[in-house]
């Protein structure tokens, strides 16, 4: 798995111009499904996520958890995280999972980041054309990969 993780002041996604998911302070995750990826993946990956220090402290220094500013996290899954350009100019994403795999994994990991945050997140739709829109604070944009641990 692999997750593009941004702080954001507010973000939201809207699907057929309705908007499906809307927060305020804590984390936009893209996360991008590959075959190989499995429940491991899913709880490394949330738990990272859930205890990253990217939040400023009262002084003003990156040591607070979205867990620990009460934050709040909208997933999206997003294939295109696994393109590779390293032949020709048209992404391939032989290695995205189909959606046999992606679907349950993806749910998988949304339940599992709702249980680490003790709160509802927000998602997109799998599979739909969404127009996902977002303030970055900072910015601060980390990328994240279960294959490699960081």
């Amino acid at each position: 798995m692999r997750a593009v993780i941004q702080r954001v002041s507010e973000a939201s996604v809207t699907v057929e111009s309705k908007v499906v998911s809307k927060i305020y302070q804590g984390l936009l995750i893209l996360i991008g499904i590959e075959e190989d990826d499995s429940e491991e993946d899913v709880q490394w990956l949330s738990g990272k996520i859930s205890r990253l220090r990217i939040f400023a402290d009262s002084e003003g220094i990156m040591n607070k958890s979205i867990q620990e500013i009460n934050g709040e996290a909208i997933v999206v899954s997003q294939f295109t995280l696994h393109a590779s350009t390293k032949k020709g100019n048209r992404p391939s994403y032989i290695k995205a999972a189909r959606p046999e795999t992606a679907i349950p994994l993806y749910e998988s990991f949304v339940k599992q980041l709702e249980m680490d945050l003790e709160k509802k997140v927000g998602t997109g739709i799998f599979g739909a054309d969404m127009k996902v829109s977002l303030l970055n604070d900072g910015p601060v944009t980390i990328i994240v990969d279960t294959k490699n641990k960081e």
